[in-house]
């Protein structure tokens, strides 16, 4: 799907790279403005960078995602970023198939922000986009929450709402006025890679799945099937008691446990 030009990112450009807290605005390798921001570590040292993927219909600005993002900032530095179609980035949303041309100029971002060792965490729509960007990234480490395994899943009832909201005109407007998030209309062409089939070629970089036994979208056969595609030793699967769906349902508690995986499993530089 090519991205069309966004009077949304008109009064967007892309300024220098900031060497603290502040935002700025990156151009993808396809030419979309994504709004993305550098969040130091709280410790003021380290090497390590978390890259944050939001989910579908998230942004950088959402509570949710400020909350990982301060979480986070006790264990790296972390950059958020807004996928096209969401919150002040332009383009259109392709639903976690272009955005991984978002998600890689974040990491390249954080490459040149100085950063030696890089990971990315991604939540639903971005926990897919990680798990397809990881192959060959060069990445320290890679977390996917709440992952779909495969495309077009209608097996829940919020799954059929959101396929309706994808795929159908009025649905489209109810995303761009009620969720502020702008849809492609046009169906992907060629169908991307799936999660399930990139899993296996992430290996060696240490990966962990993590997915809630009460995930309204994506029942446990989706992390089951990502874990059991990564083969032995390819992943770790934590199945979390209680827990519901992303970056909205995950507390403090849990970011934090995955904010101690990713330091146990990329020690500062």
């Amino acid at each position: 799907m090519d991205s069309p030009a966004e009077t949304d990112s008109e009064r967007l450009r892309v300024e220098p790279t900031p060497t603290s807290g502040r935002q700025t605005v990156l151009l993808t390798s396809d030419g979309v403005r994504i709004e993305a921001e550098h969040l130091p570590a709280a410790n003021g040292s380290g090497r390590l960078a978390i890259v944050v993927a939001h989910g579908f219909t998230g942004s950088l600005e959402r509570p949710a995602v400020r909350r990982a993002a301060r979480q986070f900032s006790r264990y790296g530095a972390v950059v958020t970023f807004s996928f096209r179609g969401h919150g002040r980035s332009g383009g259109r949303s392709t639903v976690g198939d272009l955005e991984v041309l978002d998600l890689a100029a974040a990491v390249d971002w954080a490459h040149r922000l100085g950063y030696a060792r890089v990971v990315t965490v991604g939540f639903s729509m971005g926990g897919s986009v990680v798990l397809r960007h990881a192959p060959g990234a060069g990445l320290a480490a890679v977390v996917a929450v709440s992952s779909p395994a495969r495309w077009y899943y209608r097996g829940t009832a919020p799954m059929r709402r959101l396929h309706w909201v994808v795929t159908r005109p009025a649905g489209r407007l109810v995303s761009r006025f009620g969720l502020k998030t702008r849809i492609h209309p046009e169906d992907w062409d060629p169908v991307p890679v799936s999660p399930v089939e990139s899993v296996p070629l992430i290996a060696p970089t240490p990966l962990l799945i993590v997915h809630g036994d009460r995930d309204a979208y994506f029942p446990l056969d989706h992390p089951l099937s990502l874990a059991a595609a990564a083969g032995e030793g390819g992943a770790e699967l934590w199945i979390e008691r209680g827990f519901g769906h992303a970056e909205n349902a995950a507390d403090p508690a849990l970011l934090g446990r995955i904010g101690d995986w990713l330091t146990s499993r990329v020690p500062p530089a």
